[in-house]
């Protein structure tokens, strides 16, 4: 009965939500003139029990990816995959987000937490971009390469949901991208920061999209 209770209190606070953000924070993107796939940091400590940074949804996110990223390469788009890296002596790279989260220190070279997780490794000609922060945009190239590609859309894609999904995503808005995050290739810790991100992005900074309407997309071109 009172599991019965808590759905029903449950499903009332998710359409107060909705209603909340109807017909105000629920406009949409779409896709652009040129869109690029970016897979975010889909490492081996997201993905293997008993790691620190394991995260289950992660392992669901990489099961996801496979398909969409055959279809992004048999479709030609630029690809650019994400990992980080830390100074393994001194973590000054990290400045306060290490600090902050000292599970981070393990992404340092030979660690295996940072190899690739199983067919989620990067083509020879596809973009590899090293960051210290949550966002791709963050100390890096990446906004200035996407400009020079004309690309004008992202697909957003790895992990994790609340950390550097999230925060790509926001960047990319504020760059002038499009950021499309694909709901089934994002994987978190829990569901519930996972879900609460994607409901937050999709209302303010892109579009949370399907799988499948990212396969359609890839088909298309």
């Amino acid at each position: 009965m009172l599991a019965t209770h808590n759905r029903i209190g449950e499903d009332l606070m998710a359409e107060q939500r909705n209603d909340n953000y109807q017909g105000v924070w629920d406009g949409r993107l779409g896709f652009g003139n040129k869109t690029a796939l970016i897979v975010i940091d889909l490492l081996q400590g997201y993905t293997t029990e008993g790691a620190p940074l394991y995260a289950p949804g992660v392992v669901e996110c990489v099961s996801e990816m496979h398909e969409l990223l055959a279809a992004a390469r048999k479709a030609q788009m630029m690809i650019i995959h994400t990992q980080v890296r830390y100074n393994p002596h001194t973590f000054v790279d990290g400045g306060v987000w290490t600090k902050k989260a000292p599970v981070l220190k393990s992404l340092v070279e030979g660690d295996p937490s940072t190899k690739f997780c199983e067919g989620m490794e990067p083509l020879p000609e596809e973009l590899l971009i090293t960051k210290n922060y949550a966002s791709a945009f963050f100390g890096t190239s990446l906004s200035s390469t996407l400009t020079a590609a004309g690309v004008d859309t992202l697909l957003i894609t790895g992990c994790t949901t609340s950390g550097c999904i999230r925060a790509t995503a926001v960047d990319a808005c504020q760059y002038g991208f499009r950021p499309l995050c694909v709901r089934e290739c994002c994987g978190d810790r829990h569901p519930d920061p996972h879900e609460a991100n994607l409901f937050d992005i999709n209302a303010k900074y892109g579009d949370v999209i399907s799988k499948q309407e990212a396969l359609d997309y890839c088909s298309s071109l």
